[in-house]
């Protein structure tokens, strides 16, 4: 269901990603002097996440894993939308943590998992794929530069400044 609509209306995908570089610094710095909002906001960004990746299909999946390593591009929809699933958790947790390089090697490895779990568990009806854990850690590793991008505004920012 989600393929179908994502080949109907390709252009979702970049406009999701444009948005999220865009935006996503912005909302980072907002709640990098509030963790317990950055942590909600991660964990809502988390839903999709399992969701997507993890609730059964009605169909069964018979292959362990489909090893290529593909690029994301505009063209190849599903790809693209692996990439932004990541972004915003990847942001979030960078600025709940405040420690990036441990969200971009927690986060891959949670892919890395995912992927796991969907070739070890053929009745969920999810395909592991090695192109869904390189699209999610770029994905990550957008999310992750945005996030450090966003500490840095907030930094330059000041701890005083949300007091006005």
């Amino acid at each position: 269901m989600i393929t179908t609509v994502l080949v109907e209306h390709p252009w979702l995908s970049p406009t999701a990603l444009a948005l999220l570089v865009v935006c996503g610094p912005l909302v980072g710095r907002a709640v990098a002097d509030r963790p317990g909002t950055a942590w909600l906001l991660t964990g809502l960004g988390t839903l999709p996440v399992l969701v997507l990746t993890m609730l059964p299909t009605d169909r069964r999946a018979f292959q362990r894993c489909e090893v290529a390593w593909t690029l994301p591009t505009v063209g190849r929809v599903e790809l693209a939308a692996n990439v932004v699933l990541f972004v915003a958790p990847a942001l979030l947790a960078s600025v709940a943590t405040r420690r990036p390089v441990l969200v971009l090697v927690v986060a891959s490895l949670l892919s890395a998992l995912i992927e796991t779990v969907q070739a070890l568990v053929p009745a969920i009806g999810r395909s592991c794929s090695t192109d869904d854990w390189l699209c999610n850690t770029i994905g990550v590793t957008t999310g992750v530069l945005l996030g450090v991008v966003a500490l840095r505004l907030a930094r330059r920012r000041g701890p005083l400044a949300g007091l006005r």
